[in-house]
């Protein structure tokens, strides 16, 4: 239907493209040696590279505008934090702090030998000093203090640091009495075997040395001795060590680019011997060695220009752009293969600009399709409110729009350059010229590498790829059979089906502990901690907001009823709550104080709160409380998904509460990508999937198959998120980010199979199928493969976050490919519709080339009904030249009668039907030669419809009429609107 059709942008964008690449083709010098300028230029960038690392981790990995960090800006400013009485519990942030936990190798740690250990490296710990200056310093001078005393283990003040007195001791759990105090030993007594609250056996022992926070430079010395000096010698036979610090997880995720910089390395030397491999010809003149290494040498020209661009203008570079690279090295290779797959179709004969010219007005409008949809996919993910993903995404997305102008502009004029070589004949290696025939009487090793320049006699272009015809012969074929359409169905379904489930295993968040590397001793301090203290979570605070009048009975009532609902949540310990009001009520019954009256209640606040730990709690300035926190305690937060739910729980709770409340944790930081990352990762996908749909629409010619295009983008989507959750991915901002990549990807294979499918002429939709497959099957499947080799060797890497990039890319390409030349084939095929043109064109069904006989007439004739089948598989030349070196079992003469007779001839198979097909009713009549039959046609130069024409053939003579007839041109043979010779 010529109706469907949409290439009113198509069209004058593929024509314009034509006139650029004769013009690259004519210059190819200035476009080879500028790129390689602009690059070296831009890549001054990485000069600034140290200086624009931003890999601070609650900057970059948690929401820029997360409601945990307004609640902490107002913990901050209405309980500042107190050096002269330091309360871990009441930190607004992680804190500064060294720590190990000690795990017994029997079944218990309260032994006596233990413990003489974990004294001992309790007091090699304390002995850790730096210089700073003419300054020496150690633990006491640093540490955070309560009542002028550096803050203790608990544990080991209940044994009085001595070891014979463990085993004599009455442990209780989770509190226990030391002195006049109730101890909480939940987070540093781990793995208890314990009856009622009295403790029989514990596993392992957590011990904390917390420093002051506002002295930050002379703290992270100390804590950089503690790791250096920490796991060396440690001497100690009961107990395994594990330890971790606050510089720990931040030191070991910047380290994590000192372990991608040689995979990087690898990955180049892969991806330059597969392309050199892949397009590797037994011709030593054709041979495209040099056309690879340079097509990966633009992509790698591509990530230099951007990042140095990138850097240059001060944009932070992320851990997570280091990514980036393996994902440009794959997307310059597809193009490179698509550039190369469409040159080979050009004839040889013609000028390099020419080919050029043609190369582009085929392949452009494919590589500029994903191009667009790759680079706009990355711009919307700037919409994230992740500070990795944006810094990610502009990189890339700077990064694939170099590679596609380093594509059409460098690497097309190294193909004109190169087209030169051949059409000199001249060996890839040497440059010395070949000869195109083959001597007699050399071995095949002579011809191997001495003798080249074949090319298909009959088309004028580069011999075909044995794998092209695998996909036309072989593949596309089988394909299209009717039971292999029903099996592909049935596969689809069962992939949807398992795609679909996998979406509701998902689970979402990053495990900051994956921000380490496997082998980091932050991991083996995490997995220590998941597993002996994962019963006790965060202690949360409760907050106030405002002013709120506390002896005021009705809203007294109401706070304790909100107070009371946070107690009843299912993760919420209700025997553990710690309040300044309910202390502060006792202390009033003792005192016998009226706390309902607002004078006694004010006026004695201060003094309660000058001798207590409640100082921190409340508020109270100028005679007026403005904000006070109260203490809940959470148990069993163990998975990601215990996380998002005791968030989502907990607000939930404080906005049903008449009164004003807020609650918050330092962990909350992080905790809030729970809440937006869903919702962003569904956002981006839907607005770029309409934006995919919108350049299809424009630059595919036929608007059904543009939605079989996001039709596919949804596919793929789905079943990577799915198998990404049975992968044991989770969905945090490192696979949003693969997410988005994905819909780009996704697009470019079924992209350049739908454009191939529209874009041919044949005329029924399963052979535009099998075309569709024998123009672009194999360079998608080499993009397909050369991505995959890009990104493989980060499944070796030890940092989750390079390891996380390789499985979801994996995904992506795999199901990508596998829709691009499995599902949609198919699918398209089931839409006749899809038509580009209900004119066959002259290059599809003319039977033999058009620049080698002259001819340039276009067919008129419309194929009737389906019941007419027309072959194509072969095109007959008149070749005198091959008739009189080869033997023929046939040679049919053509003779023509004018003012100057004229004879053609054509080398034919004995066994090989000739058909000739009417213009006007499209019957068509055959005639089979045998060994030595003349076929004979004579003719007037000025013939009337109603002349015959004479065919002689096997030496009986046959009729045809008028309009069947071929006939001389000065240039050669031409045919009538429907002739057409095939072999069937």
């Amino acid at each position: 239907m010529a109706g469907c059709r949409t290439d009113c942008v198509e069209k004058p964008i593929s024509i314009g493209f034509q006139k650029f690449g004769r013009f690259v083709g004519s210059n190819p010098w200035w476009f080879f040696v500028i790129p390689l300028l602009t690059s070296f230029a831009l890549g001054g960038g990485f000069y600034y590279l140290e200086d624009r690392e931003a890999n601070d981790i609650e900057d970059q990995f948690t929401p820029v505008n997360g409601p945990a960090k307004l609640e902490r800006q107002f913990v901050q400013e209405n309980f500042p934090q107190n050096n002269s009485v330091f309360s871990s519990q009441r930190l607004y942030t992680d804190g500064v702090y060294a720590s190990f936990i000690a795990v017994s190798r029997s079944s218990n740690i309260l032994t006596e030998a233990a413990f003489n250990e974990i004294i001992s490296l309790d007091k090699k710990v304390k002995e850790i000093r730096v210089s700073a200056g003419n300054e020496q310093l150690n633990f006491e001078s640093l540490c955070a203090m309560k009542n002028d005393k550096c803050i203790p283990n608990a544990i080991l003040d209940i044994v009085d640091y001595n070891a014979s007195r463990v085993e004599r001791t009455d442990f209780t759990f989770p509190f226990h009495n030391l002195g006049f105090h109730h101890v909480f030993l939940g987070y540093c007594v781990g793995g208890t075997d314990s009856n009622s609250t009295a403790v029989r056996s514990a596993k392992a022992l957590r011990l904390f040395y917390f420093l002051k926070e506002d002295d930050r430079a002379r703290t992270d010395l100390w804590l950089n001795e503690f790791l250096r000096v920490f796991p060396s010698d440690l001497s100690v036979k009961s107990i395994k060590v594990t330890h971790s610090t606050s510089l720990s997880r931040q030191v070991e995720f910047e380290a994590n680019s000192r372990d991608v910089i040689p995979l990087f390395s690898i990955t180049y030397v892969i991806a330059i011997s597969f392309s050199i491999l892949s397009c590797l010809r037994f011709d030593c003149v054709r041979n495209k060695v040099w056309v690879a290494a340079f097509g990966v040498l633009s992509a790698g020209l591509a990530v230099l220009s951007s990042f140095g661009m990138m850097l240059y203008i001060g944009v932070p570079f992320v851990m997570t752009v280091a990514n980036s690279p393996f994902l440009i090295l794959g997307i310059g290779v597809d193009d490179m293969f698509i550039l190369i797959s469409c040159w080979q179709q050009t004839n040889v004969h013609d000028k390099v600009e020419e080919r050029l010219a043609d190369t582009y007005k085929e392949a452009a409008i494919s590589i500029t399709i994903t191009t667009l949809t790759d680079v706009l996919a990355f711009y919307i993910g700037l919409m994230t409110p992740f500070r990795s993903v944006r810094s990610f995404c502009l990189y890339t997305s700077t990064a694939i729009l170099f590679c596609y102008l380093y594509s059409i502009t460098f690497f097309g004029a190294f193909l004109v350059l190169n087209g030169r070589r051949e059409n000199s004949n001249r060996h890839w290696l040497t440059c010395k010229e070949v000869p195109e025939e083959r001597p007699p009487g050399r071995s095949k090793g002579f011809y191997l590498c001495c003798v080249g320049g074949a090319y298909d006699r009959h088309t004028g272009s580069e011999e075909t790829l044995p794998m092209n015809h695998f996909f036309k012969k072989y593949y596309g074929p089988f394909l299209t059979k009717s039971w292999t359409k029903v099996l592909v169905i049935l596969l689809y379904a069962a992939y949807l089906t398992t795609s679909i489930y996998g979406c509701f295993q998902i689970q979402e968040g990053i495990d900051l502990r994956n921000l380490a590397a496997d082998d980091s001793y932050v991991v083996k301090y995490y997995n220590d901690e998941k597993e002996y203290f994962s019963e006790y979570g965060p202690n949360i605070m409760v907050i106030v907001k405002g002013e709120f009048p506390y002896w005021n009975a009705k809203n007294m009532s109401d706070l304790d009823s909100c107070l009371e609902d946070f107690k009843n949540l299912s993760f919420i310990e209700e025997d553990i709550f710690t309040s300044w009001l309910l202390a502060y009520k006792i202390y009033a019954f003792h005192m016998h104080l009226n706390l309902s009256n607002e004078t006694v209640f004010k006026a004695n606040l201060n003094s309660f709160l000058e001798y207590s730990d409640f100082k921190q709690d409340v508020n109270f300035t100028n005679n007026a409380i403005y904000a006070s926190r109260f203490f809940i305690q959470t148990v069993n937060i163990t998975t990601a998904i215990d996380e998002m739910k005791m968030l989502n729980e907990l607000r939930d709770t404080a906005k049903k509460c008449p009164v004003p409340l807020l609650v918050y944790h330092p962990a909350f930081i992080y905790h809030d990508q729970y809440a937006v990352i869903v919702s962003n990762t569904i956002q981006n996908i839907g607005v770029t999937t309409a934006v995919m749909l919108l350049i299809s629409l424009l630059l595919i010619p036929n608007p059904l198959c543009s939605l079989w295009v996001t039709f596919s983008i949804a596919s793929v989507i789905v079943g990577v998120t799915g198998f990404m959750a049975l992968w044991d991915v989770n969905l945090d901002t490192i696979s949003m980010i693969i997410l988005v990549v994905c819909i780009g990807f996704s697009v470019d294979f079924s992209a350049h199979i739908s454009y191939a499918f529209v874009s041919n002429s044949k005329p029924s939709a399963n052979e535009k199928a099998v075309e569709a497959l024998f123009s672009l099957g194999y360079p998608i499947v080499q993009g397909a493969v050369s991505t995959i080799l890009g990104v493989v060797v980060l499944s070796a890497s030890k940092n989750y976050i390079f390891r996380t990039f390789f499985k979801i890319m994996f995904l992506v390409i795999f199901f990508g490919l596998f829709h691009g030349i499995t599902f949609i084939p198919v699918f398209l095929t089931f839409f006749d519709i899809c038509s580009s043109s209900d004119k066959i064109t002259s290059r599809e069904h003319l039977p033999y080339d058009d620049q080698a006989l002259g001819h340039s007439q276009t067919p008129k004739c419309k194929v009737k009904p389906p019941e007419i089948q027309t072959y194509d598989n072969h095109t007959f030349l008149t070749d005198s030249n091959q008739c009189q070196t080869q033997q023929c079992p046939s040679v049919w003469s053509l003779t023509v009668n004018t003012q100057q007779t004229r004879s053609a001839q054509m080398c034919m198979s004995h066994n090989v039907p000739v058909f000739t097909v009417d213009n006007q009713t499209c019957e068509v009549q055959m005639y089979v030669a045998t060994n030595n039959a003349a076929f004979t046609i004579k003719s007037h130069q000025k013939m009337n419809s109603d002349d015959q024409v004479h065919v002689t053939g096997n030496s009986s003579p046959q009729t045809l009429s008028h309009s069947d007839a071929p006939s001389l041109t000065n240039d050669g043979i031409s045919e009538p609107d429907c002739l057409e010779h095939s072999a069937v």
